[in-house]
């Protein structure tokens, strides 16, 4: 091979990312693909009356359905007994916030707020 058409041919390979550590180029493009290959679900939490923890998401496996009862039960298990309903803002729901019960399938970088019985 030529080292000019070395990235022509690869551009036309399966799970060909092209980066550069060195310049740190397109380091963006190879995390997105790694997400992207290991189906994994970011959802980030909101405390009542706060800004939504951006810091922080909590992780969610695509291979199984991501619902809000999942999420619930990565957070703390008894949660789950005193939940009535989330609050739910991102691309899953149709108003930002919708309601959403424990069934309800979450996409990736949705904002959940979890709202107790009292």
């Amino acid at each position: 091979l030529r080292p000019a058409r070395t990235p022509q041919i690869l551009d036309q390979c399966p799970h060909y990312c092209p980066i550069s550590a060195h310049l740190k180029w397109n380091l963006d493009g190879l995390l997105e693909k790694i997400w992207e290959y290991l189906n994994l679900v970011r959802v980030y939490t909101k405390p009542k009356g706060q800004m939504p923890d951006y810091d922080a998401p909590v992780i969610l496996s695509g291979y199984e359905t991501p619902t809000v009862e999942k999420f619930i039960l990565k957070i703390h298990k008894s949660l789950l007994q005193d939940f009535k309903h989330a609050l739910v803002w991102g691309t899953s729901v149709k108003h930002n916030p919708g309601m959403a019960g424990k069934d309800h399938v979450l996409h990736d970088e949705d904002v959940v707020q979890i709202v107790k019985r009292l």
